[in-house]
């Protein structure tokens, strides 16, 4: 991971408009953010189009871009971030499973024999976990913000404890938790 404290001085210098600090703090972060999306993004279905890349500056954007926000520290942008790209892809399997783009069925080539039959995609269940994770976060944040970095943005449960501020233990406790009680509630 990136030194926490170069990092928390960096977002204190971009939220005061220091456009180089932000500068600065993207490409200390970038890496991290793009290894992230890069293992979220694997375990998408086939039928995801988004990229890595696409999803890391997507996320950025919407994080603020250079004019960023007052972040309170590193466990805050992170949190930030990795809420931002679990929007973003919730946001695209809705899109993937809308109507008028399909309706859940996949895209297949004029010349592919089986043009007549469309396959199923999975945007249902990001959207599971998702209404799920919010129904969670309204009764118990934290261990609804442990799913987000770990799940959403690929932190492992040490790294997401640190962000956090919370011990490796409790971490995998409400990780067990937290893993038990959204089964539940997705469990059609």
């Amino acid at each position: 991971m990136s030194d926490p404290g170069e990092i928390t001085v960096l977002l204190q210098r971009a939220e005061a408009g220091d456009g180089a600090a932000a500068e600065r703090m993207f490409a200390l972060v970038y890496d991290q953010l793009h290894g992230l999306a890069a293992a979220k993004m694997a375990r998408e279905t086939a039928a995801q189009t988004l990229q890595p890349t696409a999803l890391v500056h997507e996320a950025w954007l919407r994080l603020g871009g250079e004019a960023q926000p007052a972040w309170r520290n590193r466990a805050h942008f992170f949190g930030a971030a990795a809420e931002a790209m679990r929007r973003i892809l919730v946001e695209a399997a809705r899109r993937r499973r809308a109507a008028r783009h399909g309706g859940g069925l996949e895209r297949v080539g004029a010349d592919d024999p089986w043009t007549a039959v469309a396959a199923p995609a999975e945007p249902e269940h990001v959207i599971a976990v998702h209404e799920a994770l919010e129904r969670l976060a309204a009764h118990d944040a934290r261990k609804a913000e442990l799913v987000k970095l770990h799940y959403f943005a690929g932190f492992t449960l040490e790294e997401a404890a640190e962000i956090l501020g919370v011990s490796g233990i409790t971490a995998k406790r409400d990780w067990a938790y937290a893993r038990a009680w959204l089964f539940r509630e997705i469990k059609p």
